[in-house]
């Protein structure tokens, strides 16, 4: 039998997110079908690690490797059954420690972005008789795309800036403990439309081929990095990149044909396109509140639930979606309503979005248009599969984490519930 989502929050309370590993299946398949053959495609887990997730991106005829950037990362690709030696680990803040976790797993390669980034691994490599194989991370000095989150072309901590490279190159390649692979590129995030992404992508591979000509970098492999684009928290369908595949085979071809017989590997790298739609967050309406004029939407899901990395004060374009079955005016009806937009069937009024947080930055949303709300109506929010609820402010006046259910067919296939606990370290006792 086929749950729908009130029978979902009646057998596993609210707040609640609900991973459709269909949607995951469907998503991995429609981009490495926009991607030439042979293409390594990474899933970045800084999306949502949820082992489920990570464990269907590995699936299919063309599956995802996983690209981490902390232990904790880790644990998740490998408990979803990643072999250690095909993981990437990429940041800019891997520690010693964190160094020693990873190549004691297994792990050999690393996006590196800095001399004493590169030096540090070399190191904590030799200290374990391994050697460690590295791409380094190039900040370009120009951005292609006019539009999207930019990654690169100013001063940052990610990456070595392209024009300084010609003076440590020939240091980074004598460092102990590592060789030099490629190069990794990450200029954007979240592209807003497939032009924007083709001529970061063009710019990126014309940029690699200058490199290895100009200054002898080796290009043994060269990842491209991401940008694919899905929506975040408002209806909308995740893009699907016609012209991508032509685009990316034009430039390879153009800059680095040997590409063609397989003398480079070629990578890129997705988070929130792979899982973005696959996620939706039920919430329930605790109270409702008139002051001074406002109705004010009590939830069980505020930022601790979903922050979307904004911290206390910022408020998301977040729309919801009443869930049939509710209480009150809104559990009856379909439609969809969100900042400024227009809900389903009924009477509808500006509703603030309050989550249970003692404090006023606890907003969702100021002016959603819903149907008259009632406490016990369900709430959907929609595609919020990435950057979800490890994005936010998860341990914030310690309210337990909402349990995350992963169905395929409309069944559901596990479900599971984040904690947390303090270990001792040191009790300070003498």
């Amino acid at each position: 039998m086929t749950l729908t989502d009130r029978d979902l929050v009646e057998r596993y309370g609210s707040p609640l997110y609900v991973y459709d590993l269909d949607r995951v299946a469907a998503a991995r398949d429609d981009l490495m079908a926009a991607l030439p053959d042979g293409f390594t495609l990474y899933y970045s887990l800084k999306a949502n690690p949820h082992p489920g997730l990570v464990r269907a991106l590995r699936e299919g005829e063309r599956p995802c490797r996983a690209e981490v950037c902390s232990t904790g990362e880790l644990a998740a690709a490998v408990e979803a059954g990643h072999a250690p030696e095909t993981i990437l680990y990429s940041g800019p803040g891997k520690t010693s420690d964190e160094l020693t976790d990873a190549l004691t797993r297994g792990v050999r390669t690393f996006s590196v972005e800095s001399p004493g980034d590169l030096r540090r691994l070399g190191a904590t490599a030799v200290r374990h008789g391994v050697e460690a194989r590295v791409l380094i991370r190039v900040n370009a000095t120009d951005a292609a795309a006019t539009t999207s989150i930019r990654m690169t072309g100013t001063a940052s901590q990610f990456g070595f800036d392209a024009e300084t490279l010609p003076g440590v190159l020939p240091e980074l390649r004598e460092v102990e403990g590592v060789r030099v692979l490629g190069a990794h590129f990450f200029p954007l995030s979240n592209s807003r439309d497939e032009d924007s992404l083709i001529a970061e992508f063009t710019a990126t591979i014309a940029t690699a081929a200058a490199l290895e000509a100009e200054l002898g970098l080796p290009l043994d492999v060269l990842d491209i990095g991401g940008g694919f684009g899905a929506p975040y928290s408002v209806p909308g369908e995740r893009p699907v990149y016609a012209g991508l595949r032509a685009a990316l085979e034009k430039a390879l071809d153009t800059h680095l044909p040997r590409w063609r017989d397989g003398g480079l590997e070629i990578a890129c790298e997705s988070g929130r396109h792979l899982v973005g739609d696959s996620g939706r967050l039920l919430t329930s309406v605790t109270n409702v509140k008139h002051s001074r004029g406002k109705t004010f939407a009590i939830l069980d899901a505020g930022i601790n639930t979903l922050g979307g990395m904004a911290g206390l004060g910022r408020l998301l374009p977040l729309a919801v979606e009443p869930v049939a079955g509710g209480a009150g005016g809104a559990g009856g009806a379909g439609g969809v309503g969100g900042v400024g937009g227009v809900g389903g069937a009924g009477t509808e009024t500006a509703v603030s979005l309050a989550g249970p947080l003692c404090t006023p930055g606890d907003l969702l949303a100021r002016s959603a248009r819903l149907p008259v709300p009632a406490p016990g109506d369900v709430l959907a929010v929609p595609n919020v599969g990435a950057y979800g609820l490890t994005a936010s402010l998860t341990h914030f006046l310690g309210r337990p984490a909402p349990t995350e259910v992963l169905v395929r067919g409309g069944e559901v296939v596990s479900a599971t519930r984040l904690t947390s606990s303090r270990v001792a370290i040191d009790s300070g006792a003498k």
